[in-house]
């Protein structure tokens, strides 16, 4: 080897060692720096929100340091009585159980960690946390309670009461309830005395599921473990809960009284001031409408909320309203239609045909109802979402057909090519709309019901064709009966049962769903959550209390979740409107009336802010008693 061979390579020799010397340093630092860019980056995944509140989508309306609620008073004052009047009876104190009939306010007793707003949709703040963390994905909550917070014995309320609240909940709360939370919440963990933790499932949407567990109701565990409730029994006692006001005085299936507890832990919280403005909130008890309003006329309650367009355009001539004891007033009202309507139990055989259940609907005159019984006082309803942009309309926008085509197979038909169904509208002439009862025969025909020599309609096995509707309000009977009549006329067995409201309450509930037709309420909301799986879920159409019309569709339930999973808002209204529209061609409902303001009238003691809220009357929240009104009424016998 020649001496500049060697030289050559020893040179190379130097270089590789020189590189290989400098390189490890900086594949060291260019390995560090990847380390710490990925926990960085892994950090940015799980940064944490700590807040006074949560949104569903967007920002919060009221900032941390929020004084009072927009809406309310701040400086209104506390004291007297606010008494209003519920139909029927009760038997129970017991407002999550199915057992019995639960007093109206029995549930007045509880908080929970969140509580929403009467201006808001979507948003929660802290109630009985002061702080709630959790990730942007928001696969876990962390809420921080208030060391303040006490039930109504002075007692504390722990992270132990929150999870013994969720576990009874889970384990012995309402079937369809307890089934939906099950699907969410992996685990429960207390961290400390003051601080709990609700872990989620993975793959389930979780828009919604912080403002679900945090709107549970929080009871005491321990006198919940002393007095041995049972969530499956109806009982008179009642649960020990940290809310305003207690129990008073009862008069089981009479009148119910509640007080304003003076010890009550969060009167100061910015989230209660100008609200529980009441000492006193007083139900007075009748079975019938009529009476009711006498009792009102009389001074046995002081607050009515009319809801019979007969007595409000008839009724109100009385002296008291003339001298200014009563005042009666129209207040405006945004919220959505509350989907009032005669309900269809398709668990029946007979209304398993649309075209059947199209042709009930087709007998009731809404429009003759209206103007002859209702003084013109009411707009029909026609969607699920009726009275808000949650509704429907128009033909499919192409962000609803990418929802609803995959699902063309299983659609009722027009979905996709026509217009969201509307109700007939008949004349308002006279009870029966001509035109309305022959299309209504045709429809009948095609589904197999044919009109024998008596007038009446069979199917092929010879079997008539009965609708039944059960009733137990008697200012319902003068809309039923023209309905029934014009069923009649249409060849159907028609019949109105009246009865009393525990028998409706044992007949309209699982197990027996013992019913062909009853007045109910289909609600939604304008953030819908798996409160949808219980109104119109298959799962829960044989065991839910709120699923009475027993809807089983693999449309629906495909469109509940992607409902479930919108991320934006205008993800969720475009599939809210897709949902509208097939639930509306389903036919489950004869969709009843509605009317964009609150018709009241109370005895002029009673004072409000001078806006309202859009979402709420809030009569027994945050109106407030003037004493010296009140106590030149009394003196001068106006009320009892």
């Amino acid at each position: 080897m020649t001496q500049t061979r060697a030289r050559a390579i020893s040179d190379q020799v130097f270089r590789a060692r020189w590189l290989k010397a400098v390189m490890q340093p900086v594949g060291l630092i260019v390995m560090v720096t990847v380390l710490i860019f990925g926990v960085l980056a892994a950090r940015a995944q799980e940064e944490i929100i700590k807040s006074h509140g949560i949104s569903t989508f967007g920002d919060l309306k009221y900032p941390a340091d929020f004084k009072h609620l927009d809406y309310v008073n701040p400086d209104a004052p506390k004291g007297g009585e606010m008494s209003i009047w519920a139909f029927g009876s009760y038997d129970s104190m017991h407002p999550y159980t199915i057992k019995g009939r639960a007093e109206r306010l029995s549930s007045i007793f509880f908080e929970s960690l969140l509580a929403g707003t009467d201006d808001t949709i979507g948003e929660a703040y802290c109630l009985l946390c002061e702080s709630l963390e959790y990730p942007k994905d928001r696969s876990w909550v962390i809420f921080n309670l208030r060391p303040e917070a006490r039930f109504s014995d002075g007692s504390p309320l722990t992270a132990e009461d929150v999870e013994f609240s969720y576990q009874t909940f889970l384990t012995k709360g309402l079937n369809s309830f307890r089934v939906q939370l099950a699907k969410k919440v992996e685990s429960v963990e207390m961290l400390d005395p003051h601080r709990i933790k609700f872990t989620f499932k993975k793959g389930i949407p979780t828009r919604d599921v912080i403002q679900d567990v945090g709107g549970i109701p929080v009871f005491s565990k321990a006198d919940f473990v002393k007095k041995n409730f049972d969530f499956t029994e109806s009982t008179l006692d009642h649960m020990l809960g940290s809310a305003p006001y207690v129990v008073d005085k009862l008069e089981v299936g009479q009148s119910a009284t509640y007080k304003r507890n003076p010890d009550y832990w969060g009167e100061k919280l910015p989230i209660n001031i100008g609200r529980n403005n009441f000492d006193r909130i007083r139900i007075e008890y009748y079975a019938d409408y009529n009476a009711a309003f006498e009792g009102f006329k009389g001074g046995s309650y002081t607050f009515r909320n009319e809801a019979s367009s007969k007595i409000w355009a008839t009724g109100y001539d009385f002296p008291a309203i003339k001298d200014g004891t009563i005042v009666k007033a129209t207040l405006p009202s945004g919220d959505k239609a509350t989907g009032q309507a005669f309900i269809i139990n398709m668990r029946r055989a007979k209304f398993q045909d649309p075209r059947v259940r199209e042709a009930i609907g087709l007998m009731f005159n809404f429009e003759w109802s209206n103007e002859t019984l209702f003084y013109g006082l009411y707009e029909r309803i026609n969607s699920f979402w009726d009275n808000s942009y949650l509704a429907a309309t128009g033909l499919p926008t192409p962000a609803e057909k990418a929802i609803l085509e995959p699902l063309a197979d299983i659609l009722p038909p027009g979905v996709l090519d026509s217009e969201p169904v509307t109700q007939y509208v008949s004349s308002p002439r006279r009870p029966l709309d001509r035109k309305a009862l022959r299309k209504a025969s045709d429809l009948l025909e095609a589904a197999g019901w044919t009109v024998g020599s008596d007038g009446m309609r069979r199917n092929a096995r010879g079997e008539l064709l009965t609708v039944e509707f059960l009733n137990d309000s008697q200012t319902f009977n003068r809309v039923i009966n023209p309905y029934v009549e014009n069923l009649k006329r249409l060849g159907v067995d028609a019949r109105h049962t009246f009865i009393d409201n525990a028998q409706m309450q044992q007949r309209e509930r699982p197990p027996s769903y013992d019913f062909d037709i009853i007045t109910g309420n289909l609600a939604t909301s304008y953030i819908p959550g798996t409160e949808l799986r219980q109104y119109f879920g298959s799962e829960t159409a044989d065991t839910s209390t709120f699923n009475k019309t027993g809807l089983k569709s693999e449309a629906v339930d495909k469109l509940i979740d992607i409902v479930l999973a919108a991320k934006t808002q205008e993800e969720l209204t475009t599939s809210v409107h897709a949902l509208d529209r097939v639930l509306r061609a389903l036919r489950i409902w004869v969709p009843q009336w509605n009317k964009n303001v609150h018709t009241v009238a109370y005895y002029n003691m009673y004072e409000h802010p001078e806006t309202l809220p859009p979402y709420a009357l809030g009569n027994l929240d945050f109106w407030w008693y003037n004493a010296e009104k009140g106590e030149k009424l009394k003196a001068a016998g106006a009320f009892q």
